[in-house]
């Protein structure tokens, strides 16, 4: 079955760096978009950084622009969200999210904290 599983949350000061990454598995990882949301306590789930299955077409927010990057590594069915310079508004949980045909999947988040 498909299964999507984040790691590298923890708690940082802001400035600091942070790398997430999504293990994916049960699909074909290289034929799909992939892309990390977060969601505050009390706020919507934002869509972050996407990254096409080729990594041709890649996308940010404008809040983290110039500051996070999405990669990812198709031979390791792993994508990645390299976080630098990071400021308290960026305390969120992160998920990553198989995009493209339905049905979406979502890993279970993981939890990123900036805070000095």
């Amino acid at each position: 079955q498909v299964q999507l599983v984040e790691s590298g949350g923890g708690l940082v000061q802001p400035g600091e760096s942070l790398r997430l990454s999504c293990a994916a598995s049960g699909f074909a990882f290289s034929f799909y978009a992939m892309s990390w949301y977060r969601q505050a306590p009390g706020k919507e789930r934002e869509l972050v950084a996407s990254i096409g299955s080729a990594a041709s077409s890649i996308n940010y927010a404008e809040s983290v622009k110039g500051r996070f990057t999405i990669s990812r590594d198709n031979a390791k069915n792993t994508v990645y969200l390299q976080m630098n310079n990071q400021r308290p508004e960026d305390t969120s949980m992160y998920y990553c999210k198989r995009e493209g045909r339905p049905p979406a999947y979502w890993g279970q988040g993981t939890q990123v904290t900036v805070s000095s």
